[in-house]
């Protein structure tokens, strides 16, 4: 008996699934294709993606071969077209190599790259800085000594990703100036900081020798 009414059950339940079928089939297809070509397109959107990417690579990487064999020119002229058209990570760092390889030639030109990327603020903040550190290098370069020490202080600060780098430029600034308690102030920092890397803590310990040889003895 419980043979026949588990087959009742089955035929009950087929029927109901033949009659939801015909019911729907149409937009159980269409959802099906759009999965179907959904998965295609992300598949087709990724191989273009890497592409784009591996092209970008080749280029920037031909064009650091032009800057390294002395053409500036046409290392300029390839870094602008994958800043151009390149896939967004490839355009800033093309604009930074491009804007180092023109302070070889036209310092003040750079600087106003550099301004540029670091006023960007579509990109990464950590971009965003390294442009501003090398712009106030530029800067000490051509005598702004008072801009380049706006910049680097404002690049000082705790949490900045630059800030060994910086605090030593502005001991450097510091000393040059005979200013012994404004270096020792920056290079204590470096010495002082846990996270310091090793080059920057031990040129920091040598300029301090230079501050305490120089600093006049307290009366």
């Amino acid at each position: 008996m419980s043979d026949i009414f588990r087959e009742v059950d089955e035929e009950v339940r087929r029927d109901k699934a033949v009659e939801f079928w015909k019911k729907y089939q149409n937009y159980l297809i269409a959802v099906a294709a759009l999965i179907v070509l959904a998965t295609a397109g992300w598949r087709f959107y990724d191989y273009r993606r890497l592409q784009a990417a591996q092209a970008a690579g080749a280029q920037f990487e031909q064009a650091l071969d032009l800057d390294r064999s002395g053409k500036e020119t046409e290392a300029s002229a390839a870094l602008a077209n994958v800043a151009a058209q390149g896939p967004n990570g490839y355009r800033i760092v093309a604009r930074l190599a491009e804007a180092a390889v023109l302070a070889k030639t036209d310092r003040v030109g750079a600087i106003a790259a550099y301004d540029a990327l670091a006023g960007d603020a579509a990109i990464d903040p950590l971009f965003q800085e390294a442009a501003r550190l090398r712009a106030a290098l530029l800067r000490l370069d051509e005598g702004q000594i008072d801009k380049a020490k706006a910049a680097l202080e404002a690049l000082a600060g705790p949490a900045g990703a630059y800030r060994h780098t910086a605090r030593e430029m502005l001991g450097v600034i510091a000393l040059a100036a005979q200013d012994y308690e404004g270096a020792g102030k920056w290079l204590d920092m470096i010495v002082a900081d846990p996270d310091a890397p090793q080059s920057p803590r031990q040129n920091a310990e040598l300029l301090l020798g230079l501050v305490a040889s120089g600093k006049p003895a307290a009366k």
